[in-house]
């Protein structure tokens, strides 16, 4: 298997901007929010529904901080020589799994046995 490794940066690079840009875009979104003033008159649904709606956006927010800690081990990877390689039985990554998750670091077989205990 080939990867090309400079192809393969470059697409890290930008998912990572983009992950930064989605988690910036949600804390932006967030500030300044009906929920955090007093609203007295506001429907208890309705704010039942803001308060869901935050907790969303923070649990998106935590994951794209994975997500984009998980980029830059991928890039640490590239740069070690060792993009590609499954972690756990050394074998080579599809190149398959690295199109769906670039930043992937086990091979489908050991991510499935991680998965399912």
């Amino acid at each position: 298997m080939t990867i090309d490794l400079v192809t393969r940066r470059t697409e890290l690079v930008e998912l990572r901007e983009r992950m930064l840009n989605a988690a910036a875009d949600l804390v932006a979104d967030d500030v300044g929010g009906e929920i955090n003033s007093p609203a007295g008159d506001q429907h208890i649904a309705d704010h039942a529904t803001d308060l869901v709606d935050r907790e969303l956006d923070h649990s998106l927010g935590e994951n794209a901080e994975n997500v984009v800690a998980e980029i830059d081990a991928a890039l640490a990877r590239i740069d070690e020589g060792t993009y590609g390689v499954c972690a756990k039985c050394g074998a080579s990554i599809p190149e398959e799994r690295l199109d769906a998750v670039p930043y992937a670091i086990l091979c489908l077989d050991d991510k499935r046995l991680q998965e399912h205990g």
